[in-house]
């Protein structure tokens, strides 16, 4: 029919196949003949039943993401599953890899749904600021319930077979020969006789709902939304399957799915859909990357263990190097732990735990890394601790072997210089815990190969990190920017703001948490530590570790922490050391804002990026969203900071930039030119016009 999609027959049972490489993508190229297949299949008088196939390593993965926005070219696959609803011969979908989105909506318009034991579905719209548009949210609460659709949908966290068999969502398991099968299981429904009833006459799962438990579900899900439009629109739309007849919810799911489309916080998490992806495309698609199979970690502390852990978890041997057999066995026991804390979780099976801790091996030893093709640094943050260490790999590691630094604000062709292999040398900046963030910053030293650069980023993809290759400077992308972000924190506070009122402006904003909070959860030790590095002081927080409290771990910091509770409380002495600060000072306290401390926190960040650009630090803008959005938290429904920078307007955050450098006098609020000319354009790269 096309070279996207086939028919074959195999006795009475027709065969339509998708291929549309590499993840079978609902392309308007796949759904005009998909369309054309059914219709001459639905009356044929020697087609029995008819199965629905993709070639390749996946059934359908999705809709064309780049369609979304644009005017839709029918069939769209609201008619193509309307379609399969009328047809009377028994519909078979057979899944394999993975159904999700427009692919498991398109099953769901089927009789019948079998799955390859491997097979992974799912409808993950959500992530993209967007709810399922196929009728996701109305046929799925049929087959599972509402409660579990609620789940799967606000979540978007794809099910395996074995859980989408027990849920009611597909109707039988299979290892090896899908297709073979599924024209078993199709020819015995055939044989059966109908009537076939398709999903949306389905009502039993409905008709046992409970609407206040639902309601209480979803407002729990509301509660974690964070501002999010998505997560309570898929939740509506649930609602509606319980308390619409069909034909309104569906039509009420359309327009939902219109209506957050169109809107920026789609356009935003869009945005970053495809800025992850170039992120991690690196320039050389023929470079040939270096093998790596064993790799050394210098640390077993806080980071050098969770790092060690990242790389297990992604099937490389680790060694672990320390200084001492005390440190070394402490650290060891502290992964040990972590993976205990992850099985009593259930997310992780104590099988898998003893295949990763045999991944490991500890040493004192520099001569048992000598087998290492990758060894990542990550000793305290300290110039010369870190030379003499990459001194001692250059004489130990074998000729190839690829030597990172997981330094956070370092000079790293300083470090490279060290060795007598600066080519082999690069910056792997992993954010704490590195086993769970997601962040990986690579750092491109001068003299870094090629060849390193590419299979680093090919190695942090397979270790679950999303990807961003960065310059050297002071503390690269992200902390560069953060010490943007926190210029003018003090000042705030002796001319009226309070800790309190500063971190909510950023919950309100989309934040996790605010700078003061994260403050003290962090240790605010650290910051303080690198101020007196750097000959730097902070007035406020400095006097709070000069009295040593330094934040949740001392019970004290810019809140109270009572009995060690994790949750913050106000902190009067804080407010009075504010207030006598600000008297010292001469400085007269008044009230400001959310707009105030919105302009002189977030707009000198928007600023540093700008410099970023300038200075080639970072290629795109959207790279340093998607620096901001998975290492800092920076809210996705906003799409990282530079993307927000468009929505906000560029000349409005450079008119406010120069109103606070002429009340201020400080360099951070000086408008960058890039920042100027991009005005004059309108965006910049990497930001949606």
């Amino acid at each position: 029919m096309s070279n996207f999609v086939s028919v074959t027959r195999d006795g009475g049972v027709a065969v339509v196949t998708i291929d549309n490489p590499p993840v079978n993508a609902l392309s308007f190229h796949v759904r005009e003949p998909l369309m054309q297949a059914l219709v001459s299949l639905r009356n044929g008088p020697d087609v029995a039943a008819i199965v629905i196939a993709c070639a390749g390593r996946t059934f359908v993965a999705g809709a064309d993401i780049t369609e979304f926005g644009k005017p839709v070219r029918q069939p769209d696959l609201r008619a193509i599953i309307a379609l399969l609803e009328t047809i009377a011969k028994p519909t078979v979908a057979a899944i394999h890899g993975t159904a999700l989105g427009g692919g498991l909506e398109l099953a769901l318009g089927c009789h019948f749904r079998i799955a390859d034991s491997q097979a992974k579905l799912g409808l993950p719209e959500v992530k993209l600021g967007l709810l399922p548009g196929g009728g996701g949210t109305v046929r799925l609460p049929r087959l599972v319930g509402p409660l579990k659709a609620l789940g799967m949908i606000v979540s978007g966290t794809p099910i395996g077979a074995a859980e989408a068999l027990a849920a009611g969502l597909i109707d039988a398991v299979f290892d090896g020969a899908l297709t073979a099968q599924a024209v078993r299981f199709a020819s015995e429904m055939a044989g059966k006789g109908g009537p076939f009833t398709p999903v949306r006459e389905r009502d039993g799962r409905l008709d046992q709902a409970e609407l206040p438990a639902f309601d209480r579900q979803a407002a729990e899900l509301a509660q974690k939304a964070r501002g999010l439009e998505a997560p309570i629109a898929c939740a509506q739309s649930v609602r509606n399957a319980i308390a619409l007849p069909f034909e309104e919810a569906l039509a009420a799911e359309r327009e939902l799915f219109v209506k957050l489309v169109a809107g920026d916080q789609s356009r935003a998490q869009r945005h970053l859909f495809f800025a992850e992806r170039e992120a991690a495309k690196v320039a050389g698609k023929d470079i040939v990357r270096r093998k790596i199979a064993r790799v050394g970690v210098i640390g077993a502390g806080t980071m050098g263990g969770g790092i060690a852990m990242a790389l297990a978890n992604g099937g490389f041997s680790v060694t672990v190097l320390e200084a001492t057999q005390e440190a070394l066995q402490r650290g060891l026991a502290m992964i040990d732990k972590n993976y205990a804390v992850s099985v009593s979780r259930g997310s992780l099976s104590e099988e898998v735990k003893q295949q990763r801790l045999a991944l490991f091996k500890g040493s004192i030893d520099y001569a048992d890394l000598v087998d290492c093709d990758l060894i990542v640094e990550a000793v305290f943050e300290e110039m010369a601790i870190k030379k003499d260490v990459f001194g001692r790999l250059d004489a130990v590691a074998k000729p190839g072997a690829i030597l990172a630094t997981n330094t956070s604000y370092l000079d790293v062709n300083e470090i490279a210089a060290s060795t007598s292999r600066p080519q082999g040398v690069v910056g792997m900046h992993f954010f704490s815990p590195a086993n769970i963030m997601k962040l990986l910053e690579i750092v491109r030293a001068e003299k870094t190969a090629p060849d390193v650069l590419a299979t680093i980023v090919e190695l942090a993809r397979r270790i679950g990190k999303v990807p961003v290759v960065v310059g050297v400077c002071h503390g690269f992308v992200g902390n560069r920017m953060l010490a943007a972000r926190g210029t003018d924190s003090e000042a705030l506070l002796l001319e009226g703001a309070t800790p309190q009122q500063i971190d909510r402006v950023f919950s309100d904003f989309g934040w996790p948490m605010g700078p003061f909070q994260m403050g003290d959860l962090a240790g605010l030790d650290i910051g303080w530590r690198n101020r007196k590095a750097r000959g730097e002081t902070a007035m406020i927080a400095d006097t709070l570790c000069e009295q040593g409290h330094f934040g949740q771990k001392t019970g004290r910091g810019f809140y109270l922490y009572e009995n060690g509770s994790r949750t913050p409380a106000p902190n009067p002495e804080v407010e009075a050391l504010i207030r006598d600060k600000a008297a010292e000072k001469g400085i007269a306290r008044r009230a400001i804002g959310a707009d105030e401390i919105i302009e002189r926190a977030l707009y000198p960040m928007i600023n540093e990026g700008a410099k970023i650009l300038e200075e080639g630090i970072a290629a795109r803008a959207s790279d340093i969203d998607v620096v901001w959005v998975n290492g800092y938290g920076f809210p996705v429904g906003k799409g990282g900071p530079m993307f927000w920078a468009g929505l906000e307007g560029l000349d409005k955050i450079i008119g406010r930039l120069d109103h606070w450098h002429e009340r201020t006098g400080k360099d951070v609020f000086k408008p960058a030119p890039l920042l100027r000319q991009m005005a004059e354009t309108g965006a910049w790269e990497g930001v949606a016009s």
